[in-house]
């Protein structure tokens, strides 16, 4: 009897440990089941209050959702084409600090960052960005980055443009000031009154060219040629070219001579087309000394997209040094500002050129060597496939906006992390990833 019972007391003990060790073994069970994993904070789409994904992927701006680590929960496809994650972590120092500072204190910040591009040693070359860092519920933190780079080079040029005309405008208006108080000072002088009088007419001519030339440069910069274009042939803007410096040119003993430019023909504006041609041959006759040559040459050329007209206006003149030939197509620049106050130029003559040809599809290039002279070269697209080609531009710079990276989010597995620096927001990546990364916003 002994022995049974140390037997039920031995089960009874067995019985006891093995309960006992099942109920810990089932709270622990429970335990490890509700705690979050890192894979959980990634990827359940409860880590963000509900709409918040929907809202961040319609935003133009670059999104980055961080958790209480600091690590990367959602991302924008624009914030991984900036390089502003990679490998689930932000990159850029100053925007990590701004995050941790509005965890801690609840307060909304913004700042303006210059980053350098992906490959770009050069200081110069930068994105402009601005970034704004909001507490998202009670444990994740939003940074929104919008990049301001294309709006800081639009504002630099319009505002180089607005001083640049104010200073044109400002030395013409000046003048006729002065000379209508000399005038005014020497009504008893009939001489000095017609000289003062003949100075002022050429000062309100430079005044009305400039003002010319700035409606025109305006309108080749924001008219469509293919809403008013036609086939044009270009013996007929070689003579109206030809016509427009005629007089210019015989006061100065230059001869002028044109050739090969018979059964040609391009399609554009034959307004805008007239236009930039007179440019060059106004240049040519401008900057040529006494009793020299210019010329106009006309010929066909073959080219991969379709032929090619090519206008090449040749002149003896000044020539331009190897410096200037990098800026005469700028706005206002002139090689010699003395000559050009002489000959009435504005400065604005060649940018037009340029905006011309850019817009009928083709460009303008220039040869010179000082003491020698120059020839600017038109190249347009003949008349049988010049509308075709200006078409498929205008619909290649439409699709390039459609698809331009915005806000939209896309899957992580589109975007390389492996570079290091800051991604230029229009380079494509080289290949997918393959590793693991935080959620993306559908």
């Amino acid at each position: 009897m002994d022995v049974n019972a140390a037997v039920a007391a031995v089960a009874a003990i067995a019985g006891v440990c093995t309960g006992v060790i099942a109920m810990l073994a089932f709270r622990w069970s429970e335990r490890e089941q509700a705690r979050p994993t890192r894979t959980a904070l990634h990827t359940d789409p409860a880590t963000l209050p509900p709409g918040v994904d929907t809202v961040l992927s319609v935003l133009r701006s670059s999104a980055v959702v961080l958790d209480e680590a600091d690590a990367v929960v959602k991302a924008s496809s624009a914030a991984y084409a900036l390089g502003l994650v990679r490998g689930g972590r932000l990159t850029v120092d100053e925007m990590l600090r701004m995050a941790r500072d509005t965890r801690r204190d609840g307060e909304i910040r913004q700042i303006e960052l210059d980053l350098p591009r992906r490959g770009s040693g050069r200081g110069g070359d930068a994105l402009a960005v601005s970034a704004r860092v909001a507490p998202l519920g009670s444990r994740l933190v939003l940074l929104l980055v919008e990049d301001l780079t294309e709006a800081r080079r639009i504002e630099a040029v319009r505002r180089d443009f607005v001083a640049n005309v104010s200073h044109e405008l400002k030395t013409p208006v000046g003048a006729l000031s002065l000379l209508s108080e000399a005038v005014m000072d020497a009504s008893d002088d009939p001489e000095a009154v017609e000289r003062f009088a003949g100075r002022m007419q050429n000062e309100a001519t430079r005044l009305t060219s400039l003002v010319q030339e700035l409606i025109d440069l305006s309108r080749v910069q924001n008219d469509d040629p293919l809403e008013d274009s036609e086939p044009v042939q270009v013996t007929e803007l070689v003579g109206e070219a030809l016509d427009r410096c005629r007089q210019s040119a015989s006061n100065k003993q230059i001869t002028l001579a044109s050739g090969g430019t018979e059964n040609l023909h391009v399609w554009g504006n034959r307004g805008q087309l007239a236009a930039a041609l007179g440019n060059l041959v106004e240049n040519a006759v401008n900057y040529s000394p006494a009793r020299t040559r210019v010329g106009i040459a006309g010929r066909r050329i073959a080219a991969p997209g379709g032929d090619l007209v090519e206008i090449a206006v040749t002149d003896q003149g000044i020539g331009i040094s190897a410096a200037d030939k990098e800026r005469i197509f700028e706005r206002f620049y002139r090689v010699d500002p003395a000559r050009s106050r002489d000959t009435g130029g504005t400065g604005l003559g060649l940018a037009i050129v340029k905006h011309v040809a850019a817009s009928h599809g083709g460009e303008v290039t220039v040869w010179s060597a000082e003491g020698q002279g120059s020839t600017f070269t038109l190249r347009l697209p003949e008349a049988g496939n010049a509308r075709e080609k200006a078409e498929s531009g205008r619909e290649g710079r439409s699709g390039r906006r459609e698809h331009r990276l915005s806000g939209a989010l896309q899957e992580p597995s589109d975007f390389d992390d492996e570079d290091d620096g800051v991604h230029d927001p229009t380079t494509s990546p080289s290949r997918p990833r393959t590793s693991d990364a935080p959620e993306v916003l559908p």
